[in-house]
């Protein structure tokens, strides 16, 4: 299976309202750690409420999936209210199929945006949905997120190759 993103931006507001209609993306299944806020925070800010606030009046549904716990999910969408499915562990379908089910989504029209090839992007092509990769906001330290870091290099430089190679 391809792991290579279908598109790499520079933040989460880079994927805007046009490029989606361009797309024909209806619907957004968003990760939250990394790509929409840093772990230490617990609630959206309000540049992220505006982007959320744009896909909606555009008729752009959203769900949220993440790995993370129920706790930390429900603390970041209390003033929300999107679907939301925490304890993930994506690359696993299930809360992937249940967010789609909850928007009334079909794969041609759903985007998947997640920090994460390992995770979000490998969660996506599982779900043959457009993949988006944003840079994690503030990226963990730890001796095993550094040694994913690592193994992503190779797959995002294909993607920068293959980019270059279209112009």
């Amino acid at each position: 299976m391809r792991l290579t993103p279908d598109l790499i931006l520079d933040s989460f507001d880079a994927l805007t309202v046009d490029f989606l209609k361009q797309k024909d993306i209806r619907f957004l299944i968003l990760d939250i750690d990394n790509t929409l806020i840093p772990y230490e925070e617990t609630e959206p800010h309000e540049a992220v409420r505006a982007w959320l606030m744009r896909l909606k009046e555009a008729n752009i549904s959203v769900s949220f999936v993440t790995n993370n716990h129920k706790p930390r999910l429900e603390a970041f969408n209390a003033t929300l209210g999107y679907p939301a499915f925490a304890n993930s562990a994506k690359p696993f379908r299930r809360n992937m199929k249940k967010a789609m089910r909850a928007m009334g989504a079909d794969a041609k029209h759903t985007a998947n945006m997640g920090d994460q090839i390992f995770t979000d992007v490998w969660a996506g092509r599982r779900m043959r949905l457009y993949t988006v990769l944003v840079p994690p906001i503030k990226d963990k330290r730890d001796p095993f997120t550094r040694f994913k870091r690592l193994l992503e290099r190779p797959i995002k430089r294909a993607y920068y190759k293959k980019k270059e190679e279209s112009k």
